[in-house]
């Protein structure tokens, strides 16, 4: 008799309760201590509401203490529930900070040491917790945790939760979206093309509902009220081939091309000035994403031979974040020597003259942010200090060899 086969056992069941804790935080700062004093016990000043573990919190911090009893000896602070919930079960951390810089902060926290009855529990909504007699006053206003009549708290907030954890028979993995690469495909192999721009000595082909979904400018001129949906060719001009090319295929896959494999090894153009033809071009054709994303390639290769031209382009295009990003490059002193020097300024001089003003502003502001690092380092035993310049010497300076 044939023995059947043995029927492998299942496998073990099991299940995991866990129990963690999901923490946020944040740095509340008193400015102005001494005019918040004498609001009387139990007035507060409240921090903007933060969110930690679905809840929301907020701090209080009472100048007069939280009680009359503490007859204002004590400053007060808490952390109070700011949203709907019911036995909210959490840890808490209060840190005063040490403006000295020696790290001596005063702490209170639950975390990281053994607690009696576990966690705080929270019943509702405006439950608190914390200490009345936080700090004695007197002390506080004579230590290093008040400067510049400011203090400035970090409160941690950890909220208990809990979940259920069973084995998964089954995993399914979901494989990445591929919709950019297919359709720079149908881009590639010409499938389905319906239209045709001529860009210089260039033919580009391209799918007129493609470009519409894209670019609001396209969809104006093949499908809105003047548009012409049965056109088949247009002649581009002011746009190069390389960088038109560039944003068909942004316009397609939704990332940035790459320049070199466009342009060809012998091409003469550079990646960055591909690129700044390239956001001047989505500018016209309405690409705010791509916009953004030249924008932000731009400041990270920022050079001295090329902050000039883009610090125009940004002024043009209205790009305020490069603009700033160009004003503090060239102001730095280790730069603006160069960046005079090159065919790029002298095009600036020319064509937005309003931008030096601008320049010698930056050039002030950051000269005065290094005097006022240098002051604030000091200058300790025997070492020497090199003298350093005023605002208005270097801004005259600058004038002058602008």
């Amino acid at each position: 008799m044939a023995i059947p086969p043995r029927t492998p056992p299942p496998p073990p069941s099991w299940s995991r309760y866990v129990t963690e804790t999901v923490k946020g935080s944040h740095q509340f700062t008193v400015r102005g201590f001494s005019l918040a004093k004498g609001m009387g016990p139990g007035r507060h000043l409240a921090s903007d509401i933060f969110a930690v573990g679905g809840y929301h919190w907020a701090v209080y911090f009472y100048p007069d203490g939280k009680n009359a009893e503490d007859n204002s000896n004590y400053v007060s602070v808490f952390v109070a529930l700011a949203s709907d919930g019911i036995d909210v079960r959490a840890l808490f951390d209060l840190t005063l900070l040490d403006q000295s810089g020696r790290g001596r902060h005063k702490i209170h926290s639950h975390f990281g040491r053994k607690l009696d009855y576990g966690p705080y529990t929270l019943k509702y909504r405006g439950s608190m917790w914390g200490y009345k007699r936080f700090y004695k006053r007197s002390l506080l206003e004579d230590s290093d945790f008040l400067k510049n009549d400011c203090l400035v708290m970090n409160c941690t907030v950890g909220v208990v939760k809990n979940r259920m954890e069973t084995p998964k028979d089954i995993q399914i993995h979901v494989p990445r979206s591929d919709m950019g690469r297919c359709f720079k495909e149908l881009l590639s192999r010409g499938i389905g093309c319906d239209i045709t721009f001529e860009v210089r000595d260039e033919k580009v082909r391209a799918h007129k509902w493609i470009l519409a979904a894209r670019s609001p400018v396209f969809r104006a001129q093949f499908f809105g009220p003047i548009g012409k949906p049965d056109l088949h060719t247009v002649v581009v001009e002011d746009v190069e081939p390389v960088v038109f090319k560039a944003m068909v295929n942004f316009m397609y896959t939704d990332e940035l091309p790459s320049i070199p494999e466009l342009a060809g090894s012998a091409s003469t153009w550079t990646s960055t000035v591909v690129v700044q033809h390239l956001l001047a071009a989505a500018d016209r054709y309405g690409l705010d994403r791509l916009r953004i994303l030249c924008e932000s390639k731009l400041c990270d290769e920022l050079t001295p031979e090329t902050v000039a031209t883009t610090l125009a382009l940004a002024e043009q295009h209205h790009c305020a974040e490069l603009k700033s990003a160009c004003l503090r490059f060239a102001a730095v002193r280790e730069n603006l020597g160069a960046v005079m020097g090159t065919e790029g300024f002298d095009y600036l001089e020319e064509t937005c003259p309003s931008l030096l003003s601008d320049l010698l502003a930056t050039v002030a502001e950051v000269d005065d942010d290094l005097a006022s690092l240098d002051r604030k380092r000091g200058v300790c035993g025997n070492q020497v200090s090199a003298p350093v310049e005023s605002a208005e010497a270097t801004e005259r300076r600058t004038r002058r060899r602008l």
